[in-house]
Parts: C-alpha cells; sequence; structure tokens
C-alpha cells in the first residue's frame, strides 16, 4: 500500500512512482479477473484490493441498493471493500440522500470531499476519524448504474496530499464504475434468465408429469420421452402403429395412450391377447359369428373389431396370429369390411389397429411363420418402447409407484429406506416394469418389517432366489414360493414333455404346468401349438 504519512523519504518513493504504469497494471489485472470469472462478487472485491495496493484509494467499498419494499424505506449497504473489519461493513447502511453516499444515491451525480474533518455531512459512519490517518483526508463517490438507474456507490478514501493529480485519480474510478454497473447488470441479466429457464422447467416438468399422468406412464427419462413424443405425433393419423420391444415394458399402457391421444378417445378401446386365444376360436373371436355357425352358436355375437368400430382395437402379441388368420386379417385392414363366421354379407367397420410384438417379426417372415404383405402393413409406424434398462432414472419413481398401490390393495404400510431404493435402481430387470412390480408386491405381502432395508430387500431380488433347474423337477413339486418365473419361449418345452406332464399329474393343467415351471396360460398355449388336448 502506498505510505500514508509525512515523511520525507516516503514522499520522495510516491514522486518516483510511475503512475501510469500502475494505472495500466491496475487494468490488465482488472480484465483477467473479468475473463477468468463473471462473478461480480470475486471481480469487485479484487478490484478494490488493487485500488489500495496499486493506486493507494484505501478502504474502498462498494455499496448497494437493498430490496425495500416502499421507495421511502430505500436503503443501500456495503457489499463489498477492501481495508475494513467486518464490523466497519456492517454498520455502512445509508438512507437515500443520507450522508454523502446518501445524496450519491439520491442525485447520481459523484461527490467529492477534499477534507472529511470539515464536510459537515461526512457521517464517519464506518470508520470513526480516529482510525483514519491523521492528515487531511479526502473522500471520493462515484455512482454506479445499471440501465441508468443508479444502483450503488463506488467509494474510497485518499489522502489529500500526494504527489498523484486528483483528476487521474477520478478518471479511474470512473472506468472502474462504469466496470462495476456492467458486471452487476450482466449478474441481473444472467439471475432473470435463470429464473425464466428455471420457471420454463418446472412448467414442462408439470407438463411432462401431467402427459404422462394422462396415460398412466410413470416416469420422465429421455428414453420414455422420445417413445411418448413419438407416440403423440402419429396419434391423430389413422395409420397402424406398431408397438416394439420386450415383454413387460408397458405395450398395453401406450397402445391406450395411442387411443386417448388421438380423435377416437372417447369411442371403444378393445384389447385382444392373441396368445391367449386358441386357435381354432381366432375367427369367431376377432370377426364374430352369426347364428347357427357352429355347434352351440345360438345367438349371432360381434366379433371384437365389430366391438371397436369408431374406435381402437389393440392386438398384443399379433406374432401369435395363425397363418390363416393373417390373410383375414389383412383384407379386413385393406378394405374395411369383415364377414362373420358363418355369415355372407360383409360388414363395414372403422378400426385403427395399434399392434405389439416381442418378436422380431422381419425373422418371422424369413422362417415362412409370418405374412410378408401383413408385416408391412404393420410396420407403417414402428415405435420400440425402451426396457427398464433403458429407463433407469424411472424405476424410483415406477418402485413408489408400485409400493403405494401395493399398500392400498393389501392394507399394509410397507416403505423402502433409501439403500433399498437405491439397490433396486442397479438391478438389471430383465422382467422389465412387469418383473420390478411383481417383486415390490410380493415384498409388501411377505416383509416382516414396515420399513425395507437393502439386506431385507435381498432376500426378494431374483439373483439370491432359487433358480429354476435346467431339468424338470420331481412330479408334483411346486415352484419354491418367491421365485420368479424365467422368460421362455413358447417353443421351451416339447410335446413329449407337456405330455408326460399331463399324465403325471392325470390331466390336471394347473399342476402340470407348476411342474414345469409355467403358468397356466403358458402351458395351455404350448398345448394348442403342440396340437395337444
Amino acid at each position: 500500500m502506498p505510505p500514508n504519512t509525512n515523511d520525507p523519504l516516503a514522499e520522495a518513493l510516491e514522486a518516483s512512482t510511475d503512475w501510469h504504469a500502475q494505472e495500466l497494471l491496475l487494468m490488465r489485472e482488472v480484465m483477467k479477473l473479468v475473463g477468468r470469472s463473471l462473478a461480480p462478487a470475486f471481480v469487485l472485491r479484487e478490484m478494490l484490493h488493487l485500488m489500495s495496493e496499486l493506486l493507494g484509494l484505501n478502504r474502498g467499498r462498494m455499496v448497494l441498493a437493498d430490496d425495500a419494499p416502499h421507495e421511502a424505506e430505500r436503503t443501500a449497504s456495503i457489499r463489498h471493500a477492501y481495508g475494513l473489519t467486518a464490523g466497519q461493513v456492517a454498520s455502512g447502511v445509508y438512507r437515500w440522500g443520507e450522508g454523502i453516499t446518501g445524496r450519491v444515491l439520491q442525485t447520481g451525480l459523484p461527490a467529492i470531499v477534499q477534507d472529511v474533518d470539515a464536510e459537515p455531512l461526512f457521517l464517519f459512519r464506518c470508520v470513526p476519524r480516529s482510525q483514519l490517518p491523521p492528515q487531511t483526508v479526502a473522500f471520493i463517490a462515484l455512482p454506479i448504474e445499471v440501465n441508468g438507474a443508479t444502483i450503488g456507490v463506488l467509494a474510497c478514501h485518499r489522502i489529500r496530499s500526494r504527489q498523484r493529480h486528483l483528476n487521474d485519480d477520478l478518471a479511474v474510478l470512473r472506468i472502474l464504475a462504469t466496470l462495476a454497473g456492467q458486471l452487476l447488470q450482466l449478474e441481473q441479466l444472467v439471475a432473470e434468465e435463470t429464473r425464466q429457464l428455471e420457471e420454463r422447467n418446472a412448467a414442462l416438468a408439470r407438463a411432462l408429469d401431467t402427459s404422462t399422468a394422462r396415460y398412466g406412464l410413470i416416469g420422465r427419462s429421455p428414453a420414455l420421452l422420445q417413445a411418448l413424443g413419438e407416440l403423440e405425433r402419429v396419434s391423430q393419423s389413422q395409420a397402424t402403429v406398431l408397438l416394439l420391444g420386450e415383454s413387460g415394458t408397458g405395450k398395453e399402457l401406450f397402445a391406450r395412450a395411442v387411443h386417448l391421444a388421438s380423435g377416437r378417445h372417447d369411442q371403444p378401446f378393445i384389447k385382444v391377447n392373441c396368445s391367449a386365444i386358441p386357435e381354432t376360436l381366432f375367427e369367431s373371436e376377432l370377426f364374430g359369428y352369426e347364428r347357427g355357425a357352429f355347434t352351440g352358436a345360438n345367438t349371432a355375437r360381434a366379433g371384437w373389431f365389430e366391438q371397436a368400430n369408431g374406435g381402437t382395437i389393440f392386438l398384443d402379441e399379433i406374432g401369435e396370429l395363425p397363418l390363416a388368420m393373417q390373410s383375414k386379417l389383412l383384407r379386413t385392414l385393406q378394405e374395411g369390411t369383415l364377414v362373420r363366421l358363418g355369415g355372407t354379407r360383409e360388414l363395414k367397420v372403422n378400426v385403427r389397429l395399434v399392434a405389439a410384438t416381442n418378436r422380431d417379426l422381419a425373422r418371422e417372415v424369413q422362417a415362412g411363420r409370418f405374412r410378408q404383405d401383413l408385416y408391412y402393413r404393420l410396420n407403417v409406424i414402428p415405435i420400440r418402447l425402451p426396457s427398464l434398462r433403458e429407463r433407469r432414472e424411472d424405476i424410483r419413481a415406477l418402485a413408489l409407484h408400485f409400493v403405494n398401490r401395493a399398500n392400498q390393495t393389501h392394507e399394509r404400510n410397507v416403505h423402502l429406506a433409501p439403500e433399498a431404493m437405491a439397490r433396486l435402481e442397479t438391478h438389471d430387470w430383465p422382467g422389465n416394469i412387469r418383473e420390478l412390480g411383481n417383486l415390490i408386491e410380493r415384498l409388501v405381502l411377505l416383509t416382516d418389517h414396515t420399513r425395507v432395508t437393502a439386506v431385507a430387500l435381498e432376500r426378494f431380488m431374483p439373483e439370491s432366489l432359487t433358480p429354476l433347474p435346467a431339468a424338470e423337477p420331481p412330479p408334483g413339486r411346486p415352484l419354491p414360493a418367491g421365485t420368479v418365473r424365467e422368460y421362455l419361449s413358447a417353443r421351451s418345452h416339447s410335446p413329449q414333455a407337456l405330455q408326460d406332464a399331463l399324465l403325471r399329474h392325470q390331466g390336471n393343467q394347473t399342476q402340470a404346468a407348476q411342474s414345469l415351471g409355467l403358468t397356466l396360460r403358458q402351458f395351455s398355449y404350448r398345448l394348442r401349438k403342440a396340437g395337444l388336448r
């Protein structure tokens, strides 16, 4: 800091100082600070430091306007300072028009006090006179402006008897006050942009939550939102939508979302699980039948396509459709007509088709198990549904949803500890959302504690459960409680294995299915595919 005494040697040193070089150094250092950081607090404090060290402008302070509810109550406080104690900074609060600092705030004009002892308006509020140098002390205060309005004051003390011209100090201080105003204005702009961005993000999050909640979908992961965005872009068209993806990814919810987002949302939505329909009943189920079409057909019945007229029909597991039915479905899609089983007249239907499969239909076409022309008809708008591995951000929300639902259904009060939730998020979930939901329901039913820790959760996780044996288990032995069934292909068991299981259990399909690690539906479907009754 330049000397502030009347010592002749000090005065000689000051006289020999190259003030122009000091000014350039100060400006260069300040610009470096601005280049490193646009945060005003850091730059302004260092600016005051350099003013003192390089130019002898001591006890510098930035006095900035406080938030005030009323104009008459406006005050300004010292926000940045160098050479002042914490107590001195805390005492530096000024009303508009109060003292020299308050007058600069009120008028927007600079103030130069040549001798603070001779100025009755000078308050000595921050630094008592006894703590200032004994020689004559000057005070300089310049307004800081943002958008033409005075929002603060740059002020400092200056020893009057110096070899440096007062006008030189004023010129530097004007530049620094202007720079301070620009930095503060930039801070305001960034704060406003940040506020608006946060509001837009919050509005977007609310919109996303509303959108996904409207369709019954849980989560906001990019993969889910991308699939939902594709769905909404095509929802108003009449084109067929083909939902692709692994089992358990929520195809039915997405199919219903297509319906709800379309102009058909107030018309019927019919869901048909093709894997659950016996091959001999496909035609009558899909297209209906007339009275007398077969034994027991005492009345006519409209099929699923007729019941969906004006709305949407969802054909789940369409890869299971027999070849004979594929050609009839293609005709209905192309011509918009159908003929009931046992009937002769064509009926007009206006139906939007949403189909789903976890099979690779292109390979099925190559293998001759799926019609190529029907495949092209279905594959107009394919939408791939993400697996849960691609939606890890949604696992927490999904788990909470399943816990709440299971608690309400089973009148329990179970909740997951944070470490248990984290364990769920690290699992790969080969069965996707369905597997997660099943595990949560089993956990809610079987846990011995209200609060489930990661250790307690581990016994319900698939890795820790008894794996299904490669060979068939001994007759009559059911699957261990809590075991997660493997996701097996439709050709997982030979016709002979199915028949043997039935023989062992005297034709009881439920027990036969359990002995093979299958659900009753899976077992019945394999029987039909094998041509067994």
